[in-house]
């Protein structure tokens, strides 16, 4: 006698149509481009709120952590899948010399940009004369 386990039909229609691969999930996709002497960062953080990221320049590195917490567990809810995930997702990008005074950040729609002044290079280079 073969037993069939108990299946969802709705659960084939989702595998197939809603599912996003790994790649794909929460991976703080950005562009980064030079314009007007400053860089430009703009990266798709969907389903966060202004609160939920903060930025940090240390050393030269320039960080963009997101961080959503679980929300509370209803106990009125009965799950039929559940997808959406909540973690930390964090970016570095290493732009030298940073004027971080003059960073300027907005979040709108989903979407964070950022411009990043350039800091005028300094010439090191020095001929030094043999005695």
């Amino acid at each position: 006698m073969n037993i069939i386990p108990k299946r969802y039909y709705l659960d084939d229609f989702f595998d197939d149509f809603l599912t996003a691969s790994d790649s794909t999930k929460n991976s703080m996709k950005c562009d980064i481009y030079e314009k007007g002497g400053d860089y430009h960062i703009e990266m798709d953080i969907p389903g966060f709120e202004k609160k939920d990221i903060s930025i940090e320049s240390d050393n030269g590195y320039l960080t963009i952590t997101a961080e959503k917490k679980d929300e509370v567990n209803d106990e009125e809810k009965n799950y039929i899948r559940r997808e959406r995930t909540y973690g930390k997702y964090q970016r570095s990008f290493y732009l030298g010399d940073l004027e971080t005074d003059d960073i300027k950040a907005e979040f709108k729609d989903g979407m964070l940009k950022l411009t990043v002044p350039k800091k005028e290079a300094v010439e090191t280079k020095k001929i030094i004369e043999i005695d």
